[in-house]
């Protein structure tokens, strides 16, 4: 007779299983947080919206055109390459009446100058030729000439744009395109080297963009070149073209779009002697006229040239020795 199998009991759960606590109901979840009657994807469009909103806030406050209030605080600001325009208190320049031996080249820059402030037709400028004859010290002496004109008084302000901040020329034509002042945009010692490319922001200004210049701005350039390229690199780049007519002609026609053309060249003797009796009449330096002809010769003689610049530095000198202060007058 088979025997019977004893039905063994189930085995009990584990108590800490029957201790866990049921799932609770998904309806009964803790739903993410997200605004009052929003759903996830309006809450996310709205947090993008706010940083656009704070986005265009930033970019407007820093390429807004400055007020007018603001410019008036000085005759002369730098540029600055980020957007801002650094007021200069005090300017280095010259009186006129100093500039000697330049007499063409500064009436001349003078009267573009005064037709530009009072609203008439005027050209860019570029003054080039030898080094040290005074042609940035001519643009500020203008500048501060014709601003103090009775008609202008004080509405035409002098900007100064560096050399290597050049590409930046768009964003500053910008932000004085909205003024009712007017600007002579200004870069000292223009000059192209190599691969240089950053010409074609100036060119786009000066001629040809689509915006062109704002008609209350002109630009002022001084080099010492005056097509703004080293003649070795221009009969390079002719000599190696194949058509050499065409080789240069995109850089050379920068130099093409500056209406006013004002050359400088080397004084003479009587002309570096008259410099020198002009500053010390200026600044009542008493020295016998041989004597002073005499050192100021072995002085020009020993720096290799003569110039504005190397009669300035003869002055100081003797200034210094005679212990005669340089103020100004």
């Amino acid at each position: 007779m088979a025997k019977k199998t004893k039905s063994r009991p189930a085995k009990a759960a584990p108590k800490s299983a029957a201790r866990k606590p049921a799932r609770a109901p998904a309806a009964k979840r803790r739903p993410p947080a997200t605004p009052p009657g929003a759903s996830l994807e309006g809450a996310l469009l709205e947090r993008i919206a706010h940083a656009l909103e704070g986005i265009s806030a930033h970019l407007a406050g820093t390429s807004a055109a400055p007020a007018d209030a603001a410019l008036n605080s000085a005759d002369a600001f730098i540029w600055q390459p980020e957007g801002r325009l650094a007021p200069v208190p005090k300017v280095s320049r010259v009186d006129l009446s100093l500039l000697q031996g330049v007499d063409r080249m500064r009436d001349t820059l003078i009267e573009n100058t005064e037709r530009f402030a009072t609203g008439l037709p005027a050209n860019n400028a570029l003054l080039w030729g030898a080094r040290g004859m005074g042609k940035s010290s001519l643009v500020k002496a203008a500048h501060a000439h014709v601003n103090a004109r009775p008609d202008v008084a004080g509405r035409l302000k002098l900007i100064e744009i560096h050399r290597e901040d050049i590409e930046s020329l768009p964003a500053l034509m910008t932000l004085l395109r909205a003024s009712d002042l007017r600007f002579i945009v200004f870069c000292d010692d223009l000059s192209f080297d190599g691969n240089d490319a950053s010409y074609k922001s100036l060119k786009a200004v000066l001629e040809g963009g689509i915006e062109g210049r704002p008609d209350n701005v002109i630009l002022y350039a001084t080099s010492n070149r005056r097509h703004l390229l080293p003649r070795d690199m221009m009969e390079n780049e002719r000599s190696t073209a194949i058509n050499p007519g065409e080789a240069v002609e995109e850089k050379v026609s920068l130099s093409d779009r500056f209406g006013l053309w004002l050359g400088f060249h080397k004084c003479s003797q009587d002309e570096f002697l008259v410099m020198v009796r002009g500053y010390c009449a200026h600044y009542d330096i008493a020295i016998d006229d041989e004597q002073l002809e005499r050192e100021a010769l072995e002085w020009s003689t020993t720096r290799g040239s003569r110039s504005g610049r190397v009669a300035w530095q003869f002055v100081q000198d003797l200034a210094g020795r005679l212990k005669v202060r340089l103020g100004t007058k």
